[in-house]
């Protein structure tokens, strides 16, 4: 298999047709063996009904129905999963994604990138969606170091290999670029078409705000500390007995210097909560010591990834 377009679906039941109909003379065009991976994220709308019948009509459309609702995240897991094509292609169900941007997207990805994310420069929603996106997408790019004005779009392409050994969870499909890159992958971004929503309605909103910011501080961990976690425990803990002991100074300064009783001041339960607080960092660091330890070795995990070698199967006569 070339191809595997991806699609999660909860709630679509009035798209699913017409994405279909639109999608499907797209991948004709290609000329290249494709499928149409649809994941039912417990839908509850008759989507189900809808999708087993395009699975009944074209033998290139499979389904797969979740128990319940997971999650885009995790639907998006399962369509990697179950898909089999070499270029991976995910995009939303809600007609937004406009599939004649499907092969510019593989035609960049042929240029030698593995990875090339859709931006819609021109987006129809209004500015209470737009403005957030904005600033998440500016955070996202500085905490990861892979700079992209959109990681919200969900039309992508990416290269089977780099997604093999990515595991997501919680709200973590929109940093499929960031592990990709972790990886050794090259990104890029292309302009795709964002047209507005005709039918149903939005599962996104101004409520996935906290999840965004608590998702980047465990992108923040994962890019710099997951294989040494007590450099990042650690330094908060030291900074923690730095406050202390300048606290503590200071209650020293005012006895000795002005004469004050630092006791009547709450110094001594400043330095006795900052000095806690960085022992308790401290302790959290040795303990991910262990677990990271635990994490690598137990699967037989590595903490690089090899892209190619030259002349390890050769064996050298030593004469």
């Amino acid at each position: 298999m070339k191809i595997s377009v991806i699609i999660p679906i909860y709630n679509e039941r009035e798209n699913i047709d017409a994405l279909y109909m639109q999608l499907h003379p797209v991948l004709r065009g290609l000329d290249a063996s494709h499928e149409i991976v649809f994941v039912n994220d417990g839908s509850t709308d008759g989507s189900a009904a809808e999708l087993d019948a395009l699975a009944a009509l074209d033998r290139a459309v499979k389904v797969v129905h979740l128990r319940r609702n997971y999650g885009q995240t995790a639907a998006m897991m399962a369509a990697i999963q179950y898909s089999s094509g070499e270029i991976i292609v995910p995009m939303d169900g809600d007609l937004q994604n406009d599939p004649q941007d499907i092969p510019r997207l593989i035609e960049k990805l042929e240029e030698g990138y593995d990875v090339v994310s859709g931006w819609r420069v021109t987006r129809t929603e209004g500015m209470d969606r737009r403005l957030p996106s904005r600033i998440a997408n500016w955070m996202i790019s500085k905490v990861s170091g892979v700079k992209l004005h959109d990681y919200g779009c969900t039309l992508k392409a990416y290269r089977r290999r780099f997604l093999e050994n990515v595991r997501l969870y919680g709200e973590m499909h929109r940093f499929v670029p960031v592990y990709a890159a972790w990886e050794g992958g090259s990104v890029t971004e292309i302009p795709v078409v964002h047209h507005p929503r005709l039918h149903g309605r939005s599962k996104y909103g101004l409520g996935r705000a906290p999840r965004v910011l608590l998702d980047l501080l465990v992108i923040r961990f994962l890019a710099r500390s997951l294989d040494r976690p007590i450099q990042f425990f650690g330094r908060a803990g030291l900074y923690s007995f730095a406050l202390a002991f300048l606290a503590g100074s200071y209650a020293l300064y005012l006895k000795l210097v002005e004469g004050v009783s630092f006791i009547l001041t709450p110094l001594p339960v400043l330095v006795a909560l900052l000095g806690l607080t960085g022992l308790m960092f401290v302790m959290m660091g040795l303990l991910a010591e262990i677990q990271s330890r635990v994490y690598f070795e137990s699967q037989n995990k590595l903490p690089y990834a090899v892209r190619t070698t030259r002349n390890l199967l050769t064996v050298v006569d030593a004469a």
